[in-house]
């Protein structure tokens, strides 16, 4: 396997080019004569499209979509906006300052004496329609996992730190650390529980009667945890999906079938359709039938490793250590075939969805470069930036537009989307 730069630590946690995208400063000058110039000519991205022409209201999240299948109507309109756009604002004239998309070291330790002249930015941002709300801080290592109950008032993160911390939204505070006895691989929550993937377990908390179950069977890391109707499913580092069902009367999760056909462990799960899908690290998604567990259809395109799958409308969305978000679609005859890629130039730990204050669907795309992208949906056109001091690997959606976002500092930062789109400064 060919993994390099950034993607090597990533591939080694788990156990595994495009056009220069930086605003041409003799265009901003007016004065570029170089064509085709490797530099973007653009300053704002093109106007947003919604898929087939429609908006969507539905709540959005990594589950629960309508998941892949083919619209009698279908058109394709993924990537019409050109993919990475500017940052937006309007062209340099004299005695403005071009930032470079890189945080000033000094304003961080709040010591910049250049103020609004320092090239570098003074801002966790770019971009407009977002600001950050606030941060929290305490864990001691990476951020790996964010769940945020329905209903509840209470943030849950998880931490390669071994500990979970709990946090309460109304002051932003921590109220409980649980020390777990191993690294967290991932997060979830469903009704009134939580389920945190650990080495060899899945930790299970009802956040109503404070019970805790735990339940064995994952052989090495949990990475992926996914909930369908009474069934739970776990990707873990063998390879293997194991699935529990809840049992009512006990009120507790039973063995109820193993899910075979990886070659090494899996990192991502959703649900759409009726259909389970399933990333991994041996570089596949596979897509098992939820009603008889049986493997229909594995999809080969990426080559590194599968780091997470979401489905949106009629779509599946992936994305690798290969540097591509690949977009999926049913065909008549039921498979998955890719409609479109998007290219990074690092590559994609993660993908949230999520709507803006305005209902547009955006894709939240975290690079291990220390990024998150910011693209409307379908056409791709770049809405913002976010920068972290290291790579995003957990993003959750609260309610409101808030999201959060966990970096491998151990920072967890609260975000919102604003009514009226001002460029952020934080």
């Amino acid at each position: 396997m060919d993994v390099d730069g950034g993607n090597k630590r990533v591939y080694n946690r788990l156990g595994g080019d495009a056009k220069h995208q930086k605003v041409c400063y003799h265009w901003q000058a007016g004065k570029c004569n170089r064509y085709p110039c490797p530099f973007l000519h653009s300053e704002s991205p093109a106007n947003s499209h919604h898929a087939n022409g429609t908006s969507s209201k539905r709540t959005y999240d990594n589950s629960g979509f309508s998941g892949p299948r083919r619209s009698p109507n279908f058109n394709n309109t993924w990537g019409r906006g050109g993919g990475r756009g500017g940052g937006g604002g309007g062209g340099a004239g004299r005695g403005v300052v071009v930032k470079a998309e890189k945080v000033c070291n000094y304003w961080i330790q709040g010591s910049c004496s250049y103020g609004e002249r320092c090239k570098f930015l003074h801002s966790w941002s770019v971009g407009d329609g977002f600001s950050l709300l606030t941060q929290l801080e305490g864990h001691q290592k990476a951020v790996s996992a964010i769940a945020f109950p329905s209903g509840s008032d209470k943030l849950y993160t998880g931490s390669t730190d071994e500990t979970a911390r709990i946090w309460d939204c109304q002051c932003g505070k921590c109220v409980g650390v649980i020390n777990l006895g191993g690294e967290v691989g991932c997060m979830i929550s469903e009704g009134p529980w939580v389920f945190v993937g650990i080495p060899n377990f899945v930790k299970a908390w009802n956040t109503q009667n404070l019970s805790e179950l735990s339940l064995n069977g994952p052989v090495g890391q949990v990475y992926a945890l996914v909930v369908n109707n009474d069934m739970l499913f776990a990707g873990t580092q063998d390879g293997s999906i194991l699935a529990w069902k809840f049992n009512v009367a006990t009120n507790c999760f039973e063995p109820a079938a193993s899910l075979k056909g990886h070659s090494r462990g899996v990192v991502s799960l959703v649900v759409g359709a009726n259909r389970l899908y399933s990333g991994s690290m041996d570089n596949t998604i596979k897509v098992w039938n939820l009603e008889t567990l049986q493997c229909l259809q594995t999809l080969t395109e990426h080559t590194s490793v599968v780091m997470s799958v979401l489905c949106w409308d009629q779509f599946l969305l992936s994305c690798s250590l290969d540097k591509t978000v690949k977009v999926w679609y049913a065909t008549e005859s039921g498979n998955l075939e890719v409609t479109y890629s998007h290219n990074e130039e690092n590559g994609i730990l993660t993908l949230c969805g999520m709507h803006d204050s305005q209902g547009k669907p955006i894709l939240l795309c975290a690079c291990n470069d220390n990024t998150v992208h910011l693209y409307d949906l379908p056409s791709f056109a770049e809405r913002g930036k976010i920068l972290t001091k290291q790579e995003v690997r957990a993003i959750q959606i609260g309610p409101n537009g808030i999201f959060f976002t966990g970096d491998g500092t151990g920072e967890v930062r609260v975000w919102n989307w604003i009514a009226e789109a001002t460029t952020t400064t934080q």
